[in-house]
């Protein structure tokens, strides 16, 4: 995996590609709107795109020719209710239907900056706020888009079991049926959280209503998982972010092995019923058994004063971990940082919900694929599918030939915002490119051009697949000798296949 933007001599200051100094000068706003409320319904100008998926927090610049367009922006300055908004709603054409399809989820955007042309034309730059469901559209009188749209509620990141499952209940309080070797580690346990278990006597009492709902089968299954996780449940708060490192990816793996196995659930149990009888076969055997058991605990110098309590939940601590928002944007943001480099997300990793919405709106898939991550719905389930994307997605492929454009380490950042990221043309057409320092299997077309270049310092050459002859993205050439990297490539993400 390569480092932060493919070369360690990089003179290029990538923020300058975040700024869109090709659309000239821009005025503020000056009015920020505040975040809609979730479930509010409501009427806002629209922009549909082609090869476009906006996400909140993302920008969006436009250059706005169209009348109906214009129509719309001019809406959307005048409007009271949510001023400076529009919504913005992925099109498309499936291949054996020309007609055009709209995303039922889009994503309002506030106008930050505007500025009108002579011609008449607006230069805008926006941002993605909150994601919506788009319920009805049609043409206004003054032929502007329209659209009645939902504002999504969004979960809130939630900390397993914690948070999600309920509180969690002392080691103390062990059920009965508990085998006679694990008395003295559950003694030394009880010893070890005895101020904690002080302070939470509620929490105690308040197992045996838990169990109550249970039925009996499940109440087994509950013992069984409970004791099964004496060795390795939950850590405390304290426990370093090395040692959660550790122990995580363990879990994970055999979280995964676990899912897989649909009768885990009865062996778990039948294994528990027959550790009971197998107790029951002689004491001086227990005793024999429980002091070795005893001895090999201690040989392994476990330090307990990592692990804190038995979760109350039906199923063992790993399995919700995998639903943790922030264990999981931990790992993202590492994989992020090992596989892209650029820019730092540590700043986002305790704030889950912006993250995902961060890595899907920069991370080099296909635009297919991103508008999947858009209609997700569940923090932990969005950083899920792109932890699985990053982990998988490897060779970047055109759309209508499967040639092999480019690998995954040939990524390269050239924005501050990140390895993707979307620009407009002098004709109003936006696209979503990918920057690469390497690209195969693509041809030159025609001369390169300085004009309205997206990278300050570089001129556009158009390049087309050499196998298919569609058309892919650009060749970026430095114009000043002294800017690094020498050239770049700027792939389309509507022009690359879905299987990468």
């Amino acid at each position: 995996d390569r480092s932060y933007g493919g070369a360690g001599d990089m003179t290029f200051n990538t923020s300058l590609a975040s700024l869109h100094t090709y659309l000239g000068e821009v005025e503020d706003t000056h009015g920020r709107l505040a975040f809609l409320e979730g479930s509010a319904v409501l009427n806002l100008p629209l922009f549909y795109l082609e090869g476009v998926v906006l996400f909140p927090e993302a920008t969006l610049p436009l250059r706005v020719i169209q009348p109906n367009f214009i129509a719309a922006v001019e809406r959307a300055l005048a409007q009271v209710d949510v001023p400076y908004t529009i919504g913005v709603v992925r099109v498309y054409r499936d291949p054996d239907n020309p007609r055009i399809k709209f995303a039922t989820i889009g994503t309002t955007a506030e106008i930050r900056q505007y500025r009108r042309l002579e011609d008449g034309s607006l230069n805008v730059v926006t941002r993605g706020q909150q994601r919506f469901r788009l319920r009805r559209r049609w043409i206004d009188v003054e032929g502007a888009p329209c659209g009645e749209v939902q504002i999504i509620q969004e979960d809130q990141p939630l900390r397993t079991p914690r948070d999600a499952f309920g509180k969690l209940t002392p080691l103390s309080n062990l059920r009965s049926h508990s085998l006679s070797c694990t008395q003295p580690l559950n003694a030394s346990r009880a010893k070890l959280h005895q101020s904690r278990d002080e302070d939470n006597v509620s929490e105690s009492n308040s197992e045996e209503s838990f169990e109550s709902a249970l039925t009996p089968t499940e109440r087994s299954i509950h013992h069984s998982a409970v004791n099964s996780c004496y060795g390795c449940d939950i850590m405390d708060e304290s426990t370093s972010s090395d040692d959660e490192k550790f122990l995580y990816e363990p879990d994970l793996q055999f979280g995964r092995s676990f899912l897989k196995d649909s009768e885990s659930v009865g062996s778990l149990h039948s294994n528990h019923q027959k550790h009971i009888e197998n107790a029951d076969l002689g004491s001086t055997s227990g005793r024999q058994s429980c002091q070795g058991e005893e001895t090999d605990r201690h040989r392994r110098k476990i330090n307990f004063d990592q692990f804190r309590r038995v979760p109350r939940a039906y199923w063992p601590h790993w399995v919700y971990r995998m639903y943790d928002s922030y264990c999981l944007a931990e790992r993202a943001a590492d994989m992020w940082k090992k596989i892209v480099g650029a820019p730092s997300m540590d700043g986002l990793v305790r704030k889950p919900d912006l993250l995902s919405f961060y890595i899907a709106s920069k991370i080099p898939v296909s635009e297919s694929t991103r508008q999947e991550l858009l209609e997700i719905d569940g923090i932990s389930y969005r950083l899920r599918r792109e932890i699985e994307l990053l982990e998988s997605v490897n060779l970047i492929r055109c759309k209508i030939c499967k040639t092999e454009i480019a690998r995954r380490s040939d990524m390269l950042v050239m924005s501050s915002e990140g390895p993707l990221g979307a620009y407009v043309n002098p004709h109003g057409i936006v696209h979503e490119i990918m920057t690469l320092y390497r690209a195969n299997g693509l041809a030159l077309r025609g001369l390169p051009q300085t004009e309205c270049s997206w990278f300050p310092g570089y001129a556009w050459t158009i390049t087309n697949c050499v196998a298919c002859e569609i058309f892919m993205g650009w060749l970026f050439t430095a114009t000043n000798k002294k800017l690094k990297p020498r050239s770049f490539w700027g792939i389309k993400s509507s022009q690359v296949a879905d299987d990468m």
